[in-house]
Protein backbone atom coordinates (compact mmCIF):
# COMPACT_ATOMS: atom_id res chain seq x y z
CA UNK A 1 0.00 0.00 0.00
CA UNK A 2 1.49 3.53 -1.05
CA UNK A 3 1.59 6.46 0.82
CA UNK A 4 -1.44 8.12 -1.37
CA UNK A 5 -3.60 4.67 -0.42
CA UNK A 6 -2.48 4.75 3.45
CA UNK A 7 -4.09 8.70 3.48
CA UNK A 8 -6.96 7.91 2.16
CA UNK A 9 -7.70 4.87 3.68
CA UNK A 10 -6.75 6.68 7.50
CA UNK A 11 -8.34 10.26 6.51
CA UNK A 12 -4.85 11.48 6.55
CA UNK A 13 -4.82 15.39 5.01
CA UNK A 14 -1.49 17.12 3.51
CA UNK A 15 1.17 16.98 1.26
CA UNK A 16 4.36 17.75 3.31
CA UNK A 17 7.11 15.95 2.23
CA UNK A 18 8.16 15.06 5.71
CA UNK A 19 4.56 13.64 6.21
CA UNK A 20 4.56 11.49 3.63
CA UNK A 21 8.00 9.94 4.33
CA UNK A 22 6.67 9.54 7.97
CA UNK A 23 3.65 7.44 6.52
CA UNK A 24 6.22 5.82 4.37
CA UNK A 25 8.15 4.90 7.32
CA UNK A 26 5.17 3.50 9.24
CA UNK A 27 3.73 1.61 5.98
CA UNK A 28 7.25 -0.35 5.64
CA UNK A 29 7.05 -1.16 8.97
CA UNK A 30 3.60 -2.51 9.82
CA UNK A 31 4.20 -5.87 8.39
CA UNK A 32 6.88 -6.80 11.04
CA UNK A 33 7.02 -7.17 14.46
CA UNK A 34 9.43 -4.43 15.42
CA UNK A 35 9.16 -2.17 18.05
CA UNK A 36 8.63 1.39 16.75
CA UNK A 37 9.27 4.71 18.86
CA UNK A 38 7.07 7.91 17.61
CA UNK A 39 8.19 10.82 18.44
CA UNK A 40 6.22 14.47 17.92
CA UNK A 41 5.25 17.35 19.51
CA UNK A 42 1.68 17.09 21.66
CA UNK A 43 -0.66 17.23 19.53
CA UNK A 44 0.92 16.18 16.03
CA UNK A 45 -1.28 12.74 15.66
CA UNK A 46 1.44 10.31 17.33
CA UNK A 47 -1.27 8.04 18.09
CA UNK A 48 -2.76 7.81 14.65
CA UNK A 49 0.33 6.29 13.53
CA UNK A 50 -0.05 3.93 15.89
CA UNK A 51 -3.31 2.78 14.00
CA UNK A 52 -1.54 3.10 10.77
CA UNK A 53 0.84 0.50 12.35
CA UNK A 54 -1.63 -1.87 13.82
CA UNK A 55 -4.30 -2.07 11.13
CA UNK A 56 -1.42 -2.65 8.62
CA UNK A 57 -0.24 -5.34 10.40
CA UNK A 58 -1.07 -9.19 10.40
CA UNK A 59 -2.10 -8.48 14.13
CA UNK A 60 -5.18 -6.19 12.85
CA UNK A 61 -7.58 -8.80 13.82
CA UNK A 62 -6.20 -8.88 17.48
CA UNK A 63 -6.96 -6.50 20.31
CA UNK A 64 -5.57 -2.85 20.41
CA UNK A 65 -5.40 -0.90 23.61
CA UNK A 66 -3.63 2.50 23.64
CA UNK A 67 -2.47 3.38 27.20
CA UNK A 68 -1.51 7.13 27.97
CA UNK A 69 1.65 6.25 31.20
CA UNK A 70 1.50 10.02 32.07
CA UNK A 71 -2.19 9.72 33.30
CA UNK A 72 -1.44 6.49 35.50
CA UNK A 73 0.09 7.26 38.95
CA UNK A 74 3.06 5.97 39.88
CA UNK A 75 1.97 3.63 42.60
CA UNK A 76 -0.52 2.12 40.30
CA UNK A 77 1.41 1.68 37.23
CA UNK A 78 2.85 -1.95 37.33
CA UNK A 79 -0.67 -3.29 38.46
CA UNK A 80 -2.26 -1.48 35.17
CA UNK A 81 -0.12 -2.91 32.73
CA UNK A 82 1.25 -6.20 34.03
CA UNK A 83 -1.35 -7.10 36.60
CA UNK A 84 -1.67 -7.96 40.40
CA UNK A 85 -2.52 -10.86 42.51
CA UNK A 86 -5.02 -10.94 45.09
CA UNK A 87 -3.55 -9.56 48.89
CA UNK A 88 -0.75 -7.74 46.86
CA UNK A 89 -1.53 -4.53 48.45
CA UNK A 90 -4.00 -2.41 49.73
CA UNK A 91 -7.74 -2.85 47.78
CA UNK A 92 -6.07 -5.55 45.83
CA UNK A 93 -8.94 -7.80 46.74
CA UNK A 94 -8.70 -9.80 43.81
CA UNK A 95 -7.08 -11.07 40.75
CA UNK A 96 -6.48 -8.40 38.08
CA UNK A 97 -5.48 -8.93 34.74
CA UNK A 98 -2.78 -6.04 33.14
CA UNK A 99 -2.67 -4.84 29.79
CA UNK A 100 -0.17 -6.77 28.74
CA UNK A 101 -2.60 -10.24 29.65
CA UNK A 102 -5.72 -8.74 28.01
CA UNK A 103 -3.86 -7.80 24.22
CA UNK A 104 -2.01 -10.93 24.13
CA UNK A 105 -1.56 -11.30 20.48
CA UNK A 106 -2.42 -7.55 19.62
CA UNK A 107 -0.57 -4.14 19.67
CA UNK A 108 -0.40 -1.84 22.88
CA UNK A 109 0.26 1.68 22.46
CA UNK A 110 2.14 3.42 25.40
CA UNK A 111 1.84 7.06 24.99
CA UNK A 112 4.32 9.52 27.27
CA UNK A 113 6.71 6.12 27.32
CA UNK A 114 9.31 8.73 28.77
CA UNK A 115 6.97 9.11 31.98
CA UNK A 116 7.41 5.46 33.18
CA UNK A 117 8.99 5.07 36.50
CA UNK A 118 12.36 3.49 36.49
CA UNK A 119 11.34 0.52 37.92
CA UNK A 120 8.75 0.27 35.53
CA UNK A 121 11.28 0.67 32.67
CA UNK A 122 13.08 -2.26 33.76
CA UNK A 123 10.14 -4.66 33.72
CA UNK A 124 9.10 -3.17 30.51
CA UNK A 125 12.23 -3.96 29.20
CA UNK A 126 12.03 -7.85 29.99
CA UNK A 127 9.29 -7.60 28.43
CA UNK A 128 10.52 -6.58 24.98
CA UNK A 129 13.59 -9.10 25.00
CA UNK A 130 11.32 -11.78 26.31
CA UNK A 131 8.11 -11.61 26.20
CA UNK A 132 8.20 -12.67 30.32
CA UNK A 133 6.28 -10.63 33.22
CA UNK A 134 5.35 -11.21 36.28
CA UNK A 135 2.27 -10.07 38.36
CA UNK A 136 2.66 -7.59 41.03
CA UNK A 137 3.12 -10.02 44.90
CA UNK A 138 3.43 -12.72 42.24
CA UNK A 139 6.13 -15.09 41.58
CA UNK A 140 4.32 -16.98 38.53
CA UNK A 141 6.25 -16.24 35.31
CA UNK A 142 3.92 -14.84 32.60
CA UNK A 143 4.10 -14.98 28.99
CA UNK A 144 2.77 -12.31 26.62
CA UNK A 145 2.73 -11.87 22.78
CA UNK A 146 2.19 -8.22 22.56
CA UNK A 147 3.54 -5.86 19.81
CA UNK A 148 4.63 -2.74 21.70
CA UNK A 149 4.21 1.04 20.14
CA UNK A 150 6.04 3.70 22.13
CA UNK A 151 5.45 7.23 21.50
CA UNK A 152 6.96 10.64 23.48
CA UNK A 153 6.65 14.35 22.92
CA UNK A 154 10.23 14.44 24.83
CA UNK A 155 13.57 14.30 23.74
CA UNK A 156 14.48 10.57 24.85
CA UNK A 157 17.98 10.57 24.39
CA UNK A 158 18.60 14.09 26.80
CA UNK A 159 16.42 12.40 29.50
CA UNK A 160 19.21 8.89 29.08
CA UNK A 161 21.80 11.87 29.55
CA UNK A 162 20.11 12.85 32.38
CA UNK A 163 19.29 9.39 33.77
CA UNK A 164 15.54 9.68 33.64
CA UNK A 165 14.84 6.89 31.13
CA UNK A 166 17.14 3.69 30.70
CA UNK A 167 19.46 3.63 28.14
CA UNK A 168 19.13 -0.32 27.06
CA UNK A 169 15.15 0.59 26.75
CA UNK A 170 15.95 3.46 24.55
CA UNK A 171 17.92 1.68 21.97
CA UNK A 172 15.65 -1.66 22.57
CA UNK A 173 12.36 0.97 22.08
CA UNK A 174 13.93 2.76 19.38
CA UNK A 175 14.59 -0.52 16.68
CA UNK A 176 12.86 2.07 13.89
CA UNK A 177 12.28 5.64 15.20
CA UNK A 178 9.13 7.75 13.42
CA UNK A 179 9.52 11.30 14.09
CA UNK A 180 6.20 13.07 13.24
CA UNK A 181 6.88 16.77 11.99
CA UNK A 182 4.98 19.61 14.04
CA UNK A 183 2.21 21.97 12.28
CA UNK A 184 4.89 24.49 11.82
CA UNK A 185 7.34 22.55 9.80
CA UNK A 186 3.93 21.69 7.22
CA UNK A 187 3.00 25.10 6.22
CA UNK A 188 1.61 23.88 3.04
CA UNK A 189 -0.60 21.56 4.96
CA UNK A 190 -2.22 24.21 7.50
CA UNK A 191 -4.90 25.93 5.30
CA UNK A 192 -6.12 22.74 4.19
CA UNK A 193 -6.15 20.78 7.44
CA UNK A 194 -8.21 24.00 8.45
CA UNK A 195 -10.86 23.43 6.07
CA UNK A 196 -11.24 20.26 6.32
CA UNK A 197 -12.08 20.36 10.08
CA UNK A 198 -14.38 23.75 8.95
CA UNK A 199 -16.27 21.70 6.78
CA UNK A 200 -16.98 18.73 9.22
CA UNK A 201 -17.88 20.92 11.95
CA UNK A 202 -19.85 23.26 9.65
CA UNK A 203 -22.09 19.64 8.68
CA UNK A 204 -22.07 18.62 12.09
CA UNK A 205 -23.64 21.93 13.46
CA UNK A 206 -25.58 22.64 10.70
CA UNK A 207 -24.18 26.38 10.10
CA UNK A 208 -22.23 27.86 6.87
CA UNK A 209 -19.40 27.25 5.27
CA UNK A 210 -16.71 29.50 6.60
CA UNK A 211 -14.03 30.99 4.12
CA UNK A 212 -11.03 33.40 4.84
CA UNK A 213 -9.74 36.12 3.50
CA UNK A 214 -5.87 35.89 2.02
CA UNK A 215 -4.44 38.28 5.14
CA UNK A 216 -6.50 35.90 7.52
CA UNK A 217 -5.18 32.77 5.46
CA UNK A 218 -1.67 34.55 5.89
CA UNK A 219 -1.80 34.52 9.71
CA UNK A 220 -3.04 31.23 9.91
CA UNK A 221 0.14 29.88 8.38
CA UNK A 222 2.12 32.19 9.74
CA UNK A 223 1.43 31.56 12.97
CA UNK A 224 3.38 28.91 15.53
CA UNK A 225 1.04 26.73 16.40
CA UNK A 226 2.43 24.88 19.60
CA UNK A 227 -0.56 22.85 19.66
CA UNK A 228 0.01 21.56 16.35
CA UNK A 229 -3.25 19.98 15.03
CA UNK A 230 -5.25 19.40 17.76
CA UNK A 231 -5.14 23.35 18.29
CA UNK A 232 -5.62 24.07 14.47
CA UNK A 233 -8.87 21.98 15.11
CA UNK A 234 -10.45 22.92 18.37
CA UNK A 235 -9.44 26.36 16.67
CA UNK A 236 -11.55 25.48 13.41
CA UNK A 237 -14.42 24.46 15.59
CA UNK A 238 -14.62 27.78 17.41
CA UNK A 239 -15.06 29.94 14.39
CA UNK A 240 -17.96 26.86 13.00
CA UNK A 241 -19.68 27.43 16.45
CA UNK A 242 -19.06 30.83 17.21
CA UNK A 243 -18.69 33.47 14.68
CA UNK A 244 -21.67 34.83 12.51
CA UNK A 245 -19.73 36.05 9.30
CA UNK A 246 -18.60 33.27 7.51
CA UNK A 247 -16.39 35.21 6.04
CA UNK A 248 -13.50 35.74 8.53
CA UNK A 249 -10.14 38.35 8.20
CA UNK A 250 -7.32 38.69 10.06
CA UNK A 251 -8.31 41.06 12.35
CA UNK A 252 -10.87 39.12 12.90
CA UNK A 253 -8.86 35.58 13.28
CA UNK A 254 -6.53 37.11 15.58
CA UNK A 255 -8.94 37.47 18.58
CA UNK A 256 -9.46 33.35 18.40
CA UNK A 257 -5.12 33.01 18.95
CA UNK A 258 -4.24 33.10 22.28
CA UNK A 259 -2.56 36.43 23.09
CA UNK A 260 0.52 34.87 24.63
CA UNK A 261 1.78 33.65 21.71
CA UNK A 262 2.14 37.38 19.55
CA UNK A 263 5.26 38.88 19.01
CA UNK A 264 6.60 41.73 18.11
CA UNK A 265 9.23 40.39 16.32
CA UNK A 266 8.25 39.61 12.83
CA UNK A 267 7.79 36.18 12.40
CA UNK A 268 10.00 34.42 9.78
CA UNK A 269 7.82 32.58 7.10
CA UNK A 270 10.03 29.91 5.36
CA UNK A 271 9.66 30.01 2.02
CA UNK A 272 10.06 26.93 -0.22
CA UNK A 273 12.76 28.47 -1.96
CA UNK A 274 14.66 29.70 0.33
CA UNK A 275 17.81 28.30 1.51
CA UNK A 276 18.51 29.84 4.66
CA UNK A 277 16.24 29.14 7.96
CA UNK A 278 16.67 32.41 9.89
CA UNK A 279 15.04 33.06 13.53
CA UNK A 280 14.36 36.12 15.75
CA UNK A 281 17.30 35.36 17.52
CA UNK A 282 19.44 36.00 14.32
CA UNK A 283 17.86 39.14 14.08
CA UNK A 284 18.83 40.48 17.53
CA UNK A 285 22.42 38.69 17.27
CA UNK A 286 22.61 40.48 13.88
CA UNK A 287 21.95 43.67 15.19
CA UNK A 288 24.36 43.34 18.26
CA UNK A 289 27.40 42.26 16.34
CA UNK A 290 26.73 44.72 13.75
CA UNK A 291 26.54 47.89 16.61
CA UNK A 292 29.36 46.29 18.37
CA UNK A 293 31.49 46.50 14.88
CA UNK A 294 30.27 49.91 14.36
CA UNK A 295 31.80 50.85 18.08
CA UNK A 296 34.93 49.35 17.29
CA UNK A 297 35.51 51.09 14.55
CA UNK A 298 34.57 54.20 15.84
CA UNK A 299 37.20 53.84 18.67
CA UNK A 300 39.47 53.04 16.14
CA UNK A 301 38.87 56.01 14.66
CA UNK A 302 39.41 58.81 17.30
CA UNK A 303 42.28 56.74 18.83
CA UNK A 304 44.34 57.37 15.54
CA UNK A 305 42.98 60.50 15.39
CA UNK A 306 44.13 61.67 18.71
CA UNK A 307 47.62 60.05 18.24
CA UNK A 308 48.01 61.95 15.20
CA UNK A 309 46.02 64.76 15.14
CA UNK A 310 48.20 66.40 12.05
CA UNK A 311 47.74 63.97 9.70
CA UNK A 312 43.47 63.75 9.91
CA UNK A 313 42.98 64.25 5.95
CA UNK A 314 45.53 60.89 5.75
CA UNK A 315 43.41 59.23 8.55
CA UNK A 316 40.33 59.73 6.41
CA UNK A 317 41.91 58.76 3.21
CA UNK A 318 43.00 55.60 4.66
CA UNK A 319 39.41 55.05 6.37
CA UNK A 320 36.98 55.24 3.62
CA UNK A 321 34.64 52.92 4.23
CA UNK A 322 34.57 53.97 7.89
CA UNK A 323 34.14 57.94 6.89
CA UNK A 324 31.11 56.76 4.83
CA UNK A 325 29.12 54.63 7.04
CA UNK A 326 29.47 57.83 9.07
CA UNK A 327 27.85 59.71 6.68
CA UNK A 328 25.38 57.81 5.77
CA UNK A 329 24.05 57.42 8.88
CA UNK A 330 23.68 61.12 10.01
CA UNK A 331 23.30 62.73 6.80
CA UNK A 332 19.93 62.76 4.82
CA UNK A 333 19.64 59.84 2.21
CA UNK A 334 19.32 62.36 -0.53
CA UNK A 335 23.27 63.45 0.44
CA UNK A 336 24.65 60.09 0.70
CA UNK A 337 26.94 60.39 -2.42
CA UNK A 338 30.37 61.10 -0.42
CA UNK A 339 33.63 61.57 -2.72
CA UNK A 340 36.36 60.30 -0.42
CA UNK A 341 38.52 60.78 -3.02
CA UNK A 342 38.23 64.45 -2.60
CA UNK A 343 40.48 65.52 0.91
CA UNK A 344 37.91 66.36 3.65
CA UNK A 345 38.74 70.22 5.18
CA UNK A 346 39.33 69.09 8.51
CA UNK A 347 42.11 71.29 10.03
CA UNK A 348 43.31 70.09 13.36
CA UNK A 349 42.91 71.09 16.49
CA UNK A 350 45.59 71.54 19.39
CA UNK A 351 44.63 71.53 22.53
CA UNK A 352 46.25 73.99 24.25
CA UNK A 353 48.92 73.38 27.54
CA UNK A 354 48.00 73.63 30.97
CA UNK A 355 50.43 74.29 33.69
CA UNK A 356 50.52 71.61 35.93
CA UNK A 357 50.41 73.81 38.83
CA UNK A 358 46.64 74.11 37.40
CA UNK A 359 46.07 70.82 36.28
CA UNK A 360 42.87 69.28 38.21
CA UNK A 361 42.08 65.48 37.18
CA UNK A 362 37.90 65.01 36.22
CA UNK A 363 35.90 62.45 36.02
CA UNK A 364 33.36 62.72 33.46
CA UNK A 365 30.69 60.18 32.68
CA UNK A 366 28.56 60.78 29.60
CA UNK A 367 25.21 58.60 29.75
CA UNK A 368 23.18 58.27 26.78
CA UNK A 369 19.55 57.52 27.15
CA UNK A 370 19.09 55.03 25.05
CA UNK A 371 15.59 53.65 23.99
CA UNK A 372 15.96 49.70 24.79
CA UNK A 373 12.34 49.02 23.16
CA UNK A 374 12.21 46.35 20.34
CA UNK A 375 9.00 47.91 18.92
CA UNK A 376 11.85 51.24 18.67
CA UNK A 377 14.61 49.08 17.61
CA UNK A 378 13.06 46.88 14.49
CA UNK A 379 11.47 49.99 13.51
CA UNK A 380 14.58 51.90 13.03
CA UNK A 381 16.26 48.55 11.45
CA UNK A 382 13.59 49.00 8.82
CA UNK A 383 14.31 52.61 8.35
CA UNK A 384 17.91 52.08 7.59
CA UNK A 385 17.53 49.30 5.19
CA UNK A 386 14.72 51.09 3.41
CA UNK A 387 17.01 54.37 3.42
CA UNK A 388 19.75 52.28 2.33
CA UNK A 389 18.13 50.65 -0.62
CA UNK A 390 15.85 53.74 -2.05
CA UNK A 391 12.83 52.22 -0.61
CA UNK A 392 13.00 49.58 -2.57
CA UNK A 393 11.80 46.27 -0.38
CA UNK A 394 13.16 43.57 -2.12
CA UNK A 395 16.37 44.53 -1.30
CA UNK A 396 15.97 46.27 2.03
CA UNK A 397 14.13 42.52 2.97
CA UNK A 398 17.18 40.70 1.96
CA UNK A 399 19.31 42.97 3.92
CA UNK A 400 17.35 42.54 7.29
CA UNK A 401 17.44 38.29 6.51
CA UNK A 402 13.41 38.25 6.45
CA UNK A 403 11.00 37.88 3.30
CA UNK A 404 9.61 40.58 1.68
CA UNK A 405 6.24 39.84 2.76
CA UNK A 406 7.16 39.73 6.13
CA UNK A 407 8.95 43.41 5.98
CA UNK A 408 5.65 44.67 4.09
CA UNK A 409 3.70 43.18 6.92
CA UNK A 410 5.72 44.76 9.86
CA UNK A 411 5.57 48.64 7.82
CA UNK A 412 2.06 48.34 8.21
CA UNK A 413 1.81 47.41 11.72
CA UNK A 414 4.67 49.95 12.83
CA UNK A 415 3.32 52.79 10.42
CA UNK A 416 6.67 53.26 8.86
Amino acid sequence: MNVQEIKQRFGIIGNSPLLNRAIDIAGQVAPTDISVLITGESGSGKEAFSHIIHNLSHRKHGPFIAVNCGAIPEGTVDSELFGHVKGSFTNAVDDRKGYFEVVNGGTIFLDEVAELPQGTQARLLRVLETGEYLRVGSSKVQKTNVRIVAATNVDVFEAVQNGKFREDLYYRLNTVPLRIPSLRERKEDIYLLFRKFVADFSEKYRSPSVQLTEDARQILEDYSWPGNVRQLRNLAEQIAVLEKNREVDGVTLRHYLPVEQSTTLPMLRKESNSTNDFSERDILYKVLFDMRKDITDLKKLVVEIIQHPEGISHIVQSNPQIITKLYSDVRPFEDENIDIATPLNIQPVVAPVVPQSQYHPINIAEEVEESLSLNDQEADLIKKALKKHKGKRKYAASELGISERTLYRKIKELNL
